[in-house]
């Protein structure tokens, strides 16, 4: 077992799930345009007790998964808001390749929240000796497919080898990571 390694950006820190963040979580993954290129398929959560019981499931998950895997919310430093959530985990068949990826509540679109969330979760994955990271997006997710461009990661091809559905997978090695949002493994000075 493990617990969720603290990752900073210049903006986001990107820190282990709390119940408590249940409301904030709902602003992101009750909204349909988030939850609708989820994969595996996630329905849009409808209320705060569902959220709740989500929260608490990724919680419990993140303790099991060995590190570098886990699941983090993506919290603004500006205002210490939740603005989504980050995944590094293992994706099926066999548990071999790790999935990076976030969401983001979409009022926050097109601010570069992703690629420094991005930068931090293959920073910290590839310190771990993880060699790769894949992200595997919905055909048509045009925004996803960009930013995962811009981040530096590779199109590898399309399979329906996850999930059971048609998916497009890119590839991020050590090698291809853009040194331009540099992570910090220490909680920021909050003094």
């Amino acid at each position: 077992m493990t617990t969720t390694t603290v990752l900073t950006t210049e903006r986001l820190t990107l820190r282990p799930w709390r119940l408590e963040d249940a409301p904030a979580a709902l602003e992101v993954y009750g909204h349909a345009d988030v939850t609708r290129w989820l994969s595996p398929e996630m329905d849009q959560v409808p209320d705060q007790a569902a959220m709740r019981l989500l929260v608490q499931q990724w919680i419990a998950e993140s303790a099991r998964l060995p590190a570098p895997a886990g699941r983090w919310v993506i919290q603004r430093d500006s205002d210490r808001q939740v603005i989504g959530g980050a995944v590094l985990l293992p994706l099926p068949p066999g548990e071999e390749d790790l999935e990076i990826g976030w969401q983001l509540r979409p009022d926050t679109w097109g601010n570069g929240y992703a690629t420094e969330t991005t930068h931090a979760l293959a920073a910290w994955a590839f310190s771990q000796d993880v060699n790769e990271v894949f992200a595997v997006i919905r055909p048509g997710n045009a925004r996803a497919a960009s930013t995962v461009r811009n981040n530096g990661m590779h199109w590898v091809g399309e399979t329906t080898k996850y999930f059971g559905i048609e998916l497009q997978v890119f590839r991020l090695r050590a090698a291809d990571l853009d040194a331009r949002a540099p992570a910090s493994l220490e909680p920021p000075n909050r003094d």
